[in-house]
């Protein structure tokens, strides 16, 4: 049997065990027997992949692909995933950019198979850049397996300090964050925003996330997030809500306690 992550609970103590025990965990997690194979094989492997249908004919190198952009599902989505990798993103009518969820355009975008003539397959570092990404997903999902806010959280550290830190406008940045749905989830239920809100235009949900997050932190750009206190913060706050949410026990001494650190 492979290495299951321990996770203590959920709320601000599963969050502070998982951190400490973080490190240790996951260079388990990484000697794990079938996680070793699947890695050994891409890293192997992708060089000699020049096209997207090459990509998706091999089912061992796209669990990675996939995986390392948490798109694990849409393993036998073939046909789908070769249009989104063969379109590319540099045209605004690629469908990849026509999706809501940029996970697509992200994944579309590494390999480049739509964009230039020679793929990044064929980059001496590509293949260790993704078996990266792909054991860190990988591990997420584990987590998740025995608790989802945990999961949630540790995407949202990752994806935060990538975002913010890219040289996109604010706006842009609002976009990605919108676009990638486990990282809107925790910004929705850090910020009080119920489910119905996604059916509002998409400018008014940028704007309402902006002033919930100034009325909350104090400032209301993804920029912010470069800073470590300011991704941890989020998480925190979201992980207090989740379980208000949910209704796990904390009296009104904790919470109003809680509350007032963010």
């Amino acid at each position: 049997m492979s290495f299951q992550p321990v996770v203590a609970g959920s709320g601000l103590a599963g969050w502070a065990f998982l951190k400490r025990t973080l490190p240790a965990q996951t260079d388990t997690f990484n000697t794990s027997p079938m996680l070793q194979r699947d890695t050994a094989y891409f890293s192997e492997n992708i060089r000699k992949i020049e096209s997207a249908e090459q990509l998706v004919a091999d089912r061992r190198l796209l669990r990675v692909a996939l995986g390392a952009f948490g798109l694990d599902a849409d393993i036998d989505n073939r046909f789908f995933i070769q249009k989104i990798l063969e379109e590319g993103t540099l045209k605004s009518d690629a469908l990849a950019n026509k999706l809501a969820d940029s996970r697509y355009s992200k994944l579309s975008k590494a390999f480049g198979f739509g964009d230039f003539a020679t793929p990044s397959t064929k980059i001496s570092d590509f293949g260790e850049k993704i078996v990266s990404a792909y054991r860190a997903r990988q591990f997420e999902i584990a987590v998740g397996n025995q608790e989802d806010t945990m999961r949630l959280a540790m995407n949202a550290i990752r994806e935060l300090e990538e975002v913010s830190s890219t040289g996109r406008s604010d706006d842009a940045k609002w976009y990605s964050v919108m676009g990638s749905p486990p990282l809107r989830k925790v910004m929705e239920t850090a910020l009080g925003l119920p489910a119905s809100f996604a059916q509002l235009d998409l400018d008014k949900q940028k704007e309402e996330f902006r002033d919930r997050l100034n009325s909350a932190f104090g400032d209301g750009e993804i920029s912010q997030f470069t800073s470590e206190a300011a991704r941890e913060k989020l998480v925190e706050r979201y992980l207090v809500m989740s379980q208000l949410d949910t209704g796990q026990s904390m009296n009104g001494g904790q919470i109003a306690l809680t509350l007032l650190q963010f």
